[in-house]
């Protein structure tokens, strides 16, 4: 894999590899070209925020004991100059074995299946607990609050982080080479993006 130059300071975040995900040329026209989405207008995100405020002022020590928490911390900011990103992760939880792992507030229906965003947020987000804290992260929690609060266990296997990391390579690369990436491949994400006009 081709290594990207970073020998001036950049870091990425989560909410920038959503996106990515999303669509690569969101990077491109947010980072690169620095045109704002206006994202304050979209009702989910709105809704989304306000969920992760909730949750930082109700139940503050609250442990969920049946999944092994002894200890958490809420709203944490969390860098990692190794993998270059930067991020708040809802709740950094302390297990019974001495592991630690991140947990996620979704505004979101659980489906019966994973997004490729949701995991990949978390696997950052561990990433960056075993940086900061140097212990290790086998699983996260994602919490989906249109589902009656449904919890969800997500475990990480080396293929994750190696994913996550690629990803990370490929949006280093738009942001400081200017590069522009292929759109995605879903014409229907295409219908209602706020990019669809300069996007050709």
């Amino acid at each position: 894999m081709e290594k990207i130059n970073t020998t001036y300071s950049i870091s990425i975040t989560p909410s920038e590899v959503l996106e990515y995900l999303f669509c690569p040329r969101f990077i491109y026209f947010m980072e690169v070209l620095k045109i704002s989405q206006h994202e304050d207008k979209r009702f989910k995100v709105i809704k989304g925020r306000e969920v992760h405020e909730k949750k930082t002022k109700i139940n503050i020590e609250y442990l969920r004991k049946k999944i092994g928490v002894v200890k958490k911390e809420i709203s944490v900011y969390l860098k990692s100059d190794e993998h270059r990103i930067r991020g708040i992760v809802d709740e950094v939880l302390t297990l019974s074995d001495g592991t630690m792992a991140p947990m996620e507030y979704k505004f979101a229906e659980y489906k019966k299946y994973l997004y490729r965003t949701y995991r990949t947020q978390l696997t950052l987000q561990a990433l960056m607990i075993k940086e900061n804290y140097l212990k290790e992260v086998l699983h996260g929690f994602i919490v989906f609050t249109r589902s009656r609060n449904f919890l969800l266990k997500v475990p990480f296997g080396k293929s994750d982080f190696d994913s996550a990391l690629k990803v990370l390579d490929e949006i280093l690369k738009i942001v400081q080479t200017g590069y522009y990436p292929k759109k995605t491949s879903h014409k229907t994400k295409c219908i209602d993006c706020c990019y669809k006009n300069i996007c050709v």
